[in-house]
Formats: C-alpha cells, structure tokens, sequence
C-alpha cells in the first residue's frame, strides 16, 4: 500500500518482477491476486493437487445451430404449460437427445455441467443424456457429489477403463479391485457393463462375493444377469434358487423361466400339464383345468409363492404361476399339434378361461413368444374387443404383450383398436409403440381426436393423447395437419368454447412438428466437398439450414373441411 501511495519510482514494491515486467505492472498484479484471494475468503497457501485429466471424446462437436438449440431447451427445462398454442420445450429435449445419439454427436464441454443438472432432475433424460456426455460425465461425477447418479447410469466400456486409465482401473486387477471396494451403485454399473461385453467374465465376478452380500444387493445384482442370459448361467440360478432371501429366489425363478431349455423349465411344464389338458368328458375339442390341491416344498424352490394376495384364491394362484413359468411351445403337442391361435380358441371347462388366458399373456410377454401374443391379443377391430380389455376378474396387461409383436405389426394393431373403439382404452397402448408413429397409427390418432372435437368435448379431456401426438406424429405430417388448427362451428349440445379450445391444442400440435423438423436439420451434418458444390450448382438445400416453418396464425372462424387422405 505504501508503495502505491509513494509510486514505484519512490518504493520499491515487495513483489516478485518478471524479466521485463516494470515494478508498477507487479505491484498491479499483486494487487489483483490479493483482491481475489480477499473475495473468496481464502488464506494464500500452496496450490491443491490438479484432479487427472479429463479423458478424451474422439466424437464430432454439434452443429452451432444444433448447439444454441440445445441451450435454449435446458434453460426452458423448469417446466412447460399446457396451455396455450406454444410447443412445451420441455417434452422435446428427450427427442432432442435421442436424435443428437442417432448422429453420434458429443456434448459441448461448456453445456456439460447444465446437461448434468437436467439429467439429476428428471431420471427419464439420463439414458440419452449421458450418451451425448460421454466419457467426461462420469470424470465430472467425481468432482460434484451432485452428479455421482452418473455412476449408476453408464453402462458402456467406460465402466470398464475408469476414466481412461487415469486411475489406474485398467485390466482385470483394477475391475476386481472396483468390485470389492467401489460403492453399491458403482458395482451394479461395473456388473452390468461387464455383462453386455462379457457375460461369463460377469457371472465370475459376482460368484466371488455372492455368499457375502446383503439380501437386497443379491437381489439387484441378479437382475444384472438379465443382459446377456443363457444357459451358461443355469447352474448359479439352480443354486440362487436355494436363496434365503424370498426375493432372490423368485427372481431366479423367472429369469430359469426364460430360458426354454431349463431344467426348471421342464419342471413346471410337467406340473402346468398335469393341470392343464384337453378335455376328454366334453363331446367338442377344449380344455380342462384341475388346479393344484397344495403347494409342495418343491413348487416353492422352483418359485411359486404359496400364499396368494388378498381376495384370491390358493389353488388359482399357484396354477396361474405353474402356466406363467411353462414354455409355451410345449402346449402344442398337449393339445394334438395344433397352433396357438386354434389352442387360444378352445374353449376351457369350469370359467377357467380368464384365469389360464392371464397365466398365457404373462408367459407370452416373459418368453418373448410372438404366436402366443399374437393369438391372445385376436382381432383388435372385434365388437368384443373393447370389454376384452379388462375382463373381470382379469389381471392381464394388453400393452405389455403388445410390446412382444414386431413394431410395424403393433402400430397396425393399435390403429385398428383405435378406429374401432375409440382413444379411452388406448392411452397406454400409444406409448408402447414405435416413434415415429407410421401410418395407419398416426392418422387413425389424429382422426379420433378430430371425431372427439366433432362431439362437443373440451381438449384436455384428451390431454395426455395430445401429448403423446406432439412428441410421436410424423413431422412431416404438419403440413397436412394445419386446417384443423381453425376454429370450427359447435356442434349442438357442444361445451362451451370449446371450438377454440380444440384450434389452440391443434395450433400447438402442428407447431411442435414444424419445430421438431427444424430440430432435425440443424442436428444434419454440413455438406462437404462435392455434395455442397453440386447443391449449389442445382439449388437444392440439403445442407443444415431449417426448413422454414410456416407461423401458424390466428384462428379464423370457418367451417371445418374433411381431414385429406
């Protein structure tokens, strides 16, 4: 201070002077260090140890097109309104995500920490999220606790190196050392990685500390053996059915029942088919059913839970778990060869049906079994089908075995049920397909929704299948869409206003597909070389630039015109 006050040619300052630094431009940098030590309250001292450096990501930067959207969603992630005709940022930043993983883009190293943030709070981002992070997500985990979810959602080879070999984690030795002294979440990553690049090498890991862990960790280490399943793993499943722990040995159970070949697996279709059969009192073809009298000590190892839930009964229970754990292929031959449409189509003995149907539908979707879920779903556009959705008493989950069909044959099932019967039992089914949706899907959507405008009804009624439209449709099909954004004349008898309600809803879905094509072509990569020349040469625009979304205007009052082909 002294020296500031006197001036440097009168005082010499006691600071260090670089070579050809004057005496005043040190007392100046003094200065400086001094003030930013004050203001973060800091003593000086040595500096800390640097933490490694981050690993590298070989990946392409985004586009800074791509980049500034990218921004513009994670600050609006706190929350989007359903109302009005603005699209909710907020439910396109998955599809963002998703579509910047299709073009193997890495995240800029500036937006990490805020894509970090948006992951923390919604756990339906971390999959696409971490993808887009990379290896420097999991470095970053390590210096925020904020961020150590990160540990538990990776599920590559990153789990494998450590943070490139930084730390020493690379090999056999450094992953055997993760497994014993790493914390739990970080385990079940390592296992699970493990398992999708080496399934044998995984099962040995965890057989070394099986007999010493806790009965809930058992139980998801257990369920990392679901990536990779095969009959390699039989004999520790036989011996995980011997668990002390209920849960370990119900799941064991199931993941045996996966496996057609198992020796749990002809276990309980000797006992389903003891069960089950042709019904040889009744003059027609069909099915009679003798329920299990008890639940020996040999069903409960196989993993047939002995007592049922309230309001059901013991002998249905146990038979509807012996049906659910039996290969399904093995029902052919007790039934005389026949297929498993005519085998569905038999009638069965005693109001048995719904109970063996359930048993079949939960084996179909556990066994990955196409026929089977393809004759127990039937005709989606049969006058029965809209009751045959919940059936009474029934406990079986339509959208479930809907997701064992291959997704062009789901989207045509669920469009049929849907001009058939209508939006309210299909809510759950939409989601269970495909994104885009194709057509027929998409169109029998956007023409329930239109026949629901027809009868008068306010939009929210129909909010959540509003919302799955915006974030499924077809962007292309916004041009086509645009005549239902005018507001039509009410029917008689119709909700008040509800005219405009349904034009501002149809406002927001067209301009979400507009805004989600624009998201795609910024996320397209430039043209180079003669690919840019010949798109010059011939006017033709390929390149990055969004296509030009047409505003969508205020209503106009109009009479509503048919919805074109």
């Amino acid at each position: 201070m002294s020296a500031a006050l006197l001036g440097t040619e009168r005082r010499t300052p006691p600071v260090a002077v670089r070579p050809g630094q004057g005496a005043a431009a040190a007392l100046l940098d003094a200065a400086a260090v001094s003030t930013v030590r004050r203001r973060a309250a800091l003593r000086p001292a040595p500096a800390g140890e640097r933490p490694a450096p981050a690993p590298a990501d070989p990946r392409p930067p985004l586009p800074p097109a791509a980049r500034r959207r990218r921004a513009l969603l994670l600050a609006d992630r706190g929350g989007g309104s359903r109302r009005g005709a603005a699209p909710d940022l907020t439910e396109l930043l998955p599809q963002w995500l998703a579509a910047a993983e299709e073009y193997g883009y890495r995240a800029p190293e500036a937006l990490l920490p805020a894509l970090l943030d948006a992951a923390r709070a919604r756990t339906d981002l971390r999959p696409a999220a971490l993808t887009l992070a990379g290896p420097r997500a999991l470095w970053l985990s390590r210096l925020n606790a904020e961020w150590k979810f990160v540990l538990r959602g990776i599920g590559g080879p990153a789990d494998l190196s450590g943070d490139g070999g930084t730390d020493g984690s690379d090999g056999p030795d450094g992953v055997r050392r993760r497994w014993e002294e790493g914390l739990f979440a970080e385990r079940v990553a390592l296992l699970t990685a493990l398992r999708r690049q080496d399934p044998g090498a995984g099962l040995a890991l965890l057989s070394t500390t099986w007999s010493t862990e806790r009965a809930e960790d058992r139980l998801m280490f257990l369920d990392s053996l679901r990536d990779g399943l095969s009959t390699a793993d039989e004999p520790f499943l036989e011996q995980a059915l011997s668990d002390r722990s209920r849960n370990v040995r119900a799941t064991a159970a199931e993941l045996l029942s996966t496996l057609p070949g198992s020796a749990l697996a002809a276990r309980m279709a000797q006992r389903a088919h003891t069960s089950v059969g042709p019904d040889r009192t009744a003059g027609a073809p069909g099915i009679a059913v003798e329920a299990p009298h008890e639940c020996d000590a040999g069903m409960q190892r196989d993993g047939v839970a002995p007592k049922p839930p309230a309001g059901r009964g013991e002998r249905s229970w146990w038979l509807g778990q012996l049906v659910e754990a039996a290969p399904l292929d093995g029902w052919h031959a007790r039934f005389g060869g026949r297929d498993a449409a005519a085998i569905v189509a038999l009638p069965v003995a005693d109001d048995w049906q719904t109970e063996l149907h359930d048993a079949w539908c939960r084996a179909a979707v556990r066994q990955g079994n196409t026929d089977w879920a393809r004759a127990l779903l039937g005709a989606p556009g049969a006058p029965s089908r809209a009751a045959e959705v919940a059936p009474a008493g029934s406990s079986r989950d339509l959208t479930k075995l809907l997701t064992v069909l291959p997704d062009a044959e789901r989207a045509r099932w669920v469009a049929e049920f849907i001009a058939a019967h209508g939006l309210s039992e299909a809510f759950r089914m939409l989601g269970a397909c495909a994104v885009p949706w194709s057509e027929p899907l998409g169109g029998a959507v956007v023409d329930a929704l239109d026949i629901a405008r027809d009868a008068g009804s306010y939009p929210w009624s129909f909010s959540g299948v509003m919302g799955l439209a915006e974030r499924c449709l077809d962007p292309a099909a916004a041009d086509r869409l645009a005549p239902l954004t005018a507001v039509t004349d009410e029917p008689e008898g119709a909700s008040p206003g509800s005219g405009g309600y349904w034009s501002e809803a149809f406002q927001r879905l067209v301009g979400t597909l507009r805004l989600r094509a624009t998201m795609r072509a910024e996320l397209a990569p430039e043209p180079t070389g003669h690919d840019a020349t010949a798109n010059s040469g011939t006017g033709t625009d390929t390149g990055t630039r969004p296509p030009t979304a047409t505003p969508v205007h205020g209503p106009a009052r109009t009479t509503r015109q048919p919805l074109a082909p």
